[in-house]
């Protein structure tokens, strides 16, 4: 793993992210607005769903996915 190889946003986690996680939240950001956590495969679920019961969540894709449509990184969260 390089120093550029994004990894998971988990607490203690050094793995390599394969996922998205795009969040918002509705009471500091505008509606457009998304935050980016990354996830490996093994915290994907847990993060999805800490996101999630607090109605975060926006969407959950992998990473080369959201690259290859926003055309950046996913590291602005």
């Amino acid at each position: 793993m390089s120093d550029e190889t994004p990894i998971c946003s988990a607490k203690g986690c050094r793995t390599a992210a394969i996922w998205v996680l795009a969040w918002n939240n509705p009471k500091l950001h505008t509606p457009e607005r998304r935050k980016t956590w990354l996830a490996c495969e093994e915290h994907r679920e847990h993060l999805s769903q800490f996101l999630g019961v607090r109605g975060f969540l926006k969407d959950v894709v992998t990473l080369d996915e959201w690259e290859r449509d926003r055309g950046g990184s996913a590291a602005d969260g």
